[in-house]
């Protein structure tokens, strides 16, 4: 069809006016972006947190079975191109015709809405219901892409009911392009705001002008129906509820409720998670751009191309006058989870005279937390640098009387690390070794009297780990400046970026075990190496829809599993500073207690 529109343009000298091959490409195009659009709002829960409808997340499963919701638009694209090929009047409409508006209005409201009316109470049948609308209710959370979900006969029915203004105005002389891309676009429109799961229409407008809310209905009317679905069965006018009788009759309490609670904090999150922005690609990475993206591990696409230029408009403007902001939600045992962003992108953390901004964005965010009630808040990747903020002890000391915890997860971080080595491992190579992590690490193992070599340049940051091991494990500790000095041990730990030239001094066979932000390129055949360190959640987590950067299903960094741990067990310390060595392996066995599992390794190694 693509092709079809090009030669007949190109090379038939038809104006693009009069080209029905764009014209149905263009309306394929814009509805998808009308859905698209309200998909993305619906997401936005910086926006729309407070006007949820139904407050449970969006999880991996429902995003599945809505994965191919965009078939209507291509079976309703291929009806119409036979339909111009079939009747060749279709083929000369006028741009516009007013008598055509009208007609369209009569044979909607008299033909399609009542038709639509009776043919779904019928699919809510038992044998219909199960065979056919009950995949379209198999949805727990209304989203605008669920108005696209449902079987193929559900499809062409719709296309019928769809059709009737439009053809019915045409045969009688009044068609014209822009009725059909008016009212295709309008019922679009409804069907996303009746699934859209936040409710945008004011109570006050049907106070102001009661007879309207017969005439139009509201994601909470609608949203009743996928919840108590032997009621509001109508298109998108409650009349024809209210003549067959069907009209929940809780419908506009329940929507006045939910308008009065918009400007209302909703539930309070018991943990938050305070992530940033990685770099502009995966700023799109997130449910309220792509859903369907976010919901698999973040990778480089070439569809994302396009859409750079306005993504560094959006970093600018995020810099310029952004507030922390919430990105996702779960649910975990009855408790509310959720992850916030810093609007800083990873490059701004290494610009001095952004430093300040970027503690400042963080500091708001920890007093907003502790307002709000939060028990623990975790600070992710760059949010914690050492040279940023101490780790988090900046705000600790500023503000001693918090009452939500600081967490950095970095303990957790170390546990995984430290059971991915292998219990009979005798000997590391450690890169980053003076950094927080690499400290922990190399006091831990040198207990287990693993023989860690420390790749520093610095005499005087070694030799200050160093004098923290007990006296009688300070031999295991060596302090290395080059890398030569590894490359008969198999075993490294990086903290610190290596290039592809520095891993050539492994020993073939040699695992990377890495802390590194971003992961070292994998460069040796011969070699292997591991995933940053993470964990699973428990297999009771509910409502969790999106992955986090690079990590699999389920799967979050280890410094967000952290403060989850910080946060079932109820301890009441701030996790700030220098890791306590002494807790890491209690940090990993309530881990393991909880239910969070291990990822690089289905075998988990106990030094």
């Amino acid at each position: 069809m693509i092709w079809k529109a090009f030669y007949s343009i190109v090379y038939e000298d038809v104006l693009p006016m009069q080209s029905w091959c764009l014209h149905v490409l263009v309306i394929c195009a814009l509805r998808g972006l009308i859905h698209q659009l309200w998909n993305s709002y619906s997401n936005m829960l910086f926006l729309t947190r407070n006007r949820r409808i139904i407050k449970q997340g969006v999880d991996f499963k429902q995003i599945d079975t809505e994965w191919h919701w965009d078939n209507f638009i291509i079976l309703q694209g291929l009806i119409a191109s036979m339909a111009c090929y079939l009747v060749p009047y279709l083929q000369d409409l006028p741009v516009w015709n007013a008598k055509g508006l009208i007609t369209s209005m009569v044979l909607h409201v008299g033909v399609s809405e009542p038709l639509y009316y009776w043919v779904h109470r019928q699919f809510h049948a038992n044998d219909f219901y199960q065979n056919y609308h009950s995949f379209h209710h198999s949805s727990p959370v209304p989203q605008p892409l669920t108005a696209g979900n449902a079987t193929f006969m559900e499809h062409l029915i719709l296309t019928v009911i769809i059709g009737i203004p439009i053809l019915g105005s045409t045969l009688m002389g009044f068609g014209s392009i822009g009725i059909i891309y008016g009212y295709l676009s309008v019922f679009d429109f409804l069907k996303c705001l009746g699934h859209s799961n936040v409710e945008v229409i004011s109570h006050k407008l049907f106070e102001k002008i009661p007879f309207l809310k017969y005439l139009l209905y509201t994601p909470t009317y609608h949203t009743l129906h996928h919840t108590e679905m032997a009621t509001n069965f109508c298109l998108f006018m409650p009349l024809f509820d209210a003549l067959g009788g069907t009209l929940n009759q809780k419908s506009w309490e329940l929507h006045k409720e939910m308008s009065l609670k918009a400007g209302v904090n909703g539930n309070v999150p018991d943990f938050v998670f305070l992530a940033h922005v990685v770099d502009v690609s995966s700023a799109m990475h997130v449910p309220f751009v792509f859903r369907s993206f976010a919901s698999i591990p973040f990778s480089i696409r070439l569809f994302l191309l396009p859409f750079y230029p306005p993504g560094i408009v959006v970093c600018l403007a995020m810099w310029a006058w952004a507030k922390t902001f919430l990105i996702t939600f779960y649910n975990l045992r009855g408790r509310l989870h959720q992850t916030w962003a810093v609007p800083r992108y990873g490059f701004q953390y290494f610009l001095p005279f952004a430093l300040d901004g970027i503690n400042n964005q963080i500091e708001q965010a920890i007093l907003r937390a502790d307002k709000l009630g939060v028990k623990v808040i975790s600070l992710a990747a760059l949010n914690k640098n050492e040279a940023l903020n101490g780790g988090g002890t900046l705000f600790v000391n500023k503000h001693p009387d918090l009452r939500v915890r600081v967490v950095h997860g970095n303990t957790l971080t170390a546990a995984v690390i430290l059971n991915e080595i292998p219990k009979d491992c005798q000997e590391v190579f450690l890169t980053g070794a003076t950094s927080k992590l690499g400290r922990a690490i190399a006091l831990y193992l040198c207990r287990r009297k693993v023989r860690v070599l420390m790749l520093t340049l610095s005499t005087e940051r070694f030799q200050k780990v160093q004098k923290e091991a007990p006296a009688e494990y300070q031999n295991y500790i060596v302090q290395v400046t080059k890398y030569q000095a590894a490359r008969n041990c198999k075993t490294w730990i990086v903290g610190k970026w290596i290039t592809p030239r520095e891993q050539r001094w492994a020993p073939s066979g040699t695992h990377f075990h890495q802390f590194v932000v971003p992961p070292i390129f994998h460069f040796r055949r011969d070699c292997t190496y591991g995933d940053l360190a993470a964990m699973r959640l428990p297999d009771d987590v509910e409502g969790l829809g999106s992955c986090e950067y690079t990590m699999d299903r389920g799967v979050v960094h280890a410094c967000h599993a952290g403060g989850v741990v910080h946060f079932l067990e109820g301890w009441t310390h701030h996790e700030v500073g220098a890791i306590d060595v002494d807790r890491i392996d209690l940090v990993w066995d309530a881990a393991l207690k909880h239910g969070l599992k291990p990822v690089s390794s289905s075998k988990v190694h106990s030094l």
